[in-house]
C-alpha cells in the first residue's frame, strides 16, 4: 500500500518564542526548528502498516526553504521519499489555505492513505485533518489510538473522552494519529546515512497548481489584527516559616480560594 504521511517542521516549543512586529505571526527564524512531535507518531505507525502490508511511505511537508529538518527526520525514520512544497507565496497560510495547498500536492501523488499528526504544537488547531479530507473528497478518522487495514477496507479505536469509538471506512482515506497510538522509533546510523541517498522532489506554488491568491497572506481567511506583550508576573508572596508557616500558607491558599 501507498501511504502519505504529512510532516511540519514547527519551532522549538521549549525556546523562548515572540512575534514578528509586521506580521503578528511567530517569529520562525528567531528559534531551532524541528519536526512536529505528533507527526512522528504518524510516521511510525506508516512504517508499521508498511512492514506488515508491504508498499512504500512518501512523506510531505510544507515550509520556508530552510524548513527541511522535518521531512529529513521522516526520512532518516525509515520514510522511502520526500515531496517538499516551499515558496514565498505560502508565507502565512492559515489552517485553510495550508489544506487547499497541501490537497494540490497530494494530487500529484498515488496513495492509499494519508496519516498526520492530530495537531501541530505552533497553532494547535487540529483542524488540517479534516479540511484536507472534504478537499480531497474522502473520509476522515480522527484522533486514532489503534489502526488496522484489511484489504480495502481501514478500522481505527477513535480516542475520546469516555475511552474510545470505533470506526471504519473504505481506502483511501485521512487519519489523523494522537500520540497513544506507538511508540515513535529512533533513527539508526544506519537509517540516517540511508536517507542522504533517499529522492526529494522539491515543488513551488506554480509547480503543484497552487494559485498564489489562494494561500499565504492573501488567501487566507483567519488573520490577527492585534496583539500585544503579556505584562511580567508580578512578586510572589514570600511565607517565611516562624513556627506559623503552616497557619499563614493555608490563610494565603484560602484568599485564592484554592481551599
Amino acid at each position: 500500500m501507498k501511504i502519505v504521511v504529512l510532516v511540519k517542521q514547527v519551532p522549538d516549543t521549549a525556546a523562548d518564542k515572540r512575534l514578528d512586529p509586521d506580521t503578528l505571526a511567530v517569529d520562525r527564524g528567531a528559534v531551532d526548528g524541528l519536526i512536529n512531535e505528533m507527526d512522528e507518531f504518524a510516521i511510525e505507525e506508516a512504517l508499521q502498516l508498511v512492514e506488515k502490508h508491504g508498499g512504500e511511505v512518501t512523506v510531505v511537508s510544507m515550509g520556508p526553504e530552510d524548513a527541511t529538518d522535518a521531512y529529513k527526520k521522516a526520512l532518516q525514520m525509515g520514510a522511502d521519499k520526500a515531496v517538499f512544497l516551499s515558496d514565498p507565496a505560502l508565507a502565512g497560510s492559515d489552517a485553510l489555505a495550508t489544506s487547499l495547498a497541501l490537497a494540490k500536492v497530494l494530487g500529484t501523488l498515488e496513495y492509499d492513505l494519508v496519516i498526520l499528526g492530530s495537531e501541530a504544537s505552533d497553532a494547535r488547531t487540529s483542524l488540517v485533518p479534516a479540511l484536507l479530507a472534504e478537499r480531497l473528497g474522502l473520509p476522515q478518522l480522527s484522533f486514532a489510538s489503534k489502526v488496522e487495514v484489511d484489504g480495502g477496507a481501514i478500522k481505527i479505536n477513535r480516542l475520546t473522552d469516555y475511552g474510545h469509538d470505533v470506526v471504519e471506512a473504505a481506502l483511501p482515506a485521512v487519519v489523523s494519529v494522537v500520540e497513544k497510538i506507538n511508540e515513535p522509533r529512533y533513527p539508526s546510523f544506519k537509517g540516517i546515512m540511508a536517507a542522504k541517498k533517499k529522492p526529494v522532489e522539491a515543488l513551488d506554488a506554480a509547480g503543484a497548481g497552487i494559485d498564489a491568491a489562494e494561500v499565504g497572506w492573501a488567501g487566507s481567511r483567519t488573520k490577527v489584527l492585534d496583539a500585544t506583550v503579556a505584562p511580567p508576573r508580578a512578586k510572589g508572596t514570600i511565607v517565611s516559616d516562624e513556627g506559623n508557616g503552616g497557619v499563614e500558607l493555608v490563610e494565603f491558599l484560602a484568599s485564592k480560594k484554592f481551599v
